[in-house]
């Protein structure tokens, strides 16, 4: 299975001027190796029982569930939203290798409530998952609408039976940057903005950057979310926070950052996701992209104790910036204006 090109001519490119070098995975790799990185988990991570009874029956309050790694359950304006959805058990082009799932997923695919929306920030395999997205597209109320990179709506064409592309019933829309959807599913007053983050792109080694990566804001009348998808730091959040903010919350990567020196233009840390928390001006932030999946260097539950410390080194409340366990459940309150 191969890739198609989106509308627009590849390669992307960062906005920021910044690309990211993919010269020195070999590198990175071997030292990986030889250090025996990434060590063990010092604490267990502990999911909780989900509330599923709750789940089901809301569509009035909003809630942000994270079921693990970037994939969240957003409920918001009478809608259930599902991000980056993998429920795999590898991340990789096959099903038997590669970075293998530490943690279950806090909620089992066959436990969701029946989803509306699910929004994809880009196309690796931790991203976009192949049986997840097939799993979707047959579930029992008929399925949800994928909102995707531009590129990646013919991606599911070639891949994914029940996918349509024109027409009343299209279930699949792809957008380009600065690209906004609205007026879809059980709640038509919701806006849909993919916006570019400094990131990359591939699905094989043949290919790179041939579609767009982003974030979402997801825009309410009474609130205002935006999901960051993954990201390097630049000046990209603080155009958003411009732009759209502020913000009543935000899910923000915080895992997969070690070494700083190849990572640090893909991913950012906790310390700089503080910053991106500041920058998109959020009210508060839910911390994602950790703990599930040991994709990089430090130990999987490194991420919100070096959150933690950077919190408190700017002097924020602890609750400005969280983490939850996989399958906990917070309400999302709309922030004073």
């Amino acid at each position: 299975m191969t890739d198609l090109p989106s509308r627009r001519t590849a390669p992307y490119r960062n906005r920021s001027g910044s690309d990211v070098d993919p010269s020195g995975v070999l590198t990175w790799m071997v030292t990986r190796l030889a250090k025996r990185l990434p060590r063990p988990p010092k604490r267990r991570i502990v999911g909780v029982t989900p509330d599923l009874a709750r789940l089901h029956a809301n569509r009035r309050e909003p809630t942000f569930t994270w079921i693990g790694h970037s994939t969240s359950l957003i409920q918001l304006g009478g809608a259930n939203i599902l991000t980056d959805p993998i429920f795999s058990r590898f991340a990789s082009p096959v099903p038997f290798a590669g970075p293998m799932r530490h943690q279950p997923p806090g909620i089992a695919l066959r436990d969701l409530p029946q989803i509306d929306i699910v929004l994809l920030s880009h196309a690796h395999y931790d991203h976009l998952d192949l049986p997840s997205m097939r799993a979707l597209m047959r579930q029992t109320g008929g399925p949800p609408l994928f909102l995707v990179p531009a590129g990646i709506d013919r991606w599911f064409a070639r891949n994914v039976r029940g996918t349509v592309l024109e027409g009343p019933t299209r279930n699949v829309i792809g957008l380009e940057w600065d690209e906004h959807t609205t007026g879809h599913g059980p709640a038509p007053e919701l806006a849909f903005h993919f916006l570019p983050v400094q990131h990359w792109a591939n699905r094989s080694p043949f290919t790179r950057n041939d579609t767009p990566w982003g974030s979402w804001a997801i825009l309410h009348p009474e609130f205002r979310f935006w999901f960051s998808g993954d990201l390097g730091y630049s000046d990209d959040p603080a155009r958003i926070g411009e732009r759209f903010g502020p913000f009543d919350a935000a899910a923000i990567a915080i895992g997969a950052y070690e070494p700083r020196w190849f990572m640090r233009p893909q991913h950012v840390n906790p310390e700089e996701a503080v910053q991106v928390l500041l920058d998109v001006k959020a009210a508060r932030a839910f911390g994602i992209h950790w703990g599930t999946f040991p994709l990089t260097d430090e130990p999987l539950d490194q991420p919100p104790e070096d959150l933690k410390a950077a919190v408190a080194a700017r002097g924020l409340p602890e609750d400005r910036f969280t983490v939850l366990r996989h399958g906990e459940t917070r309400p999302l309150t709309p922030a004073p204006r």
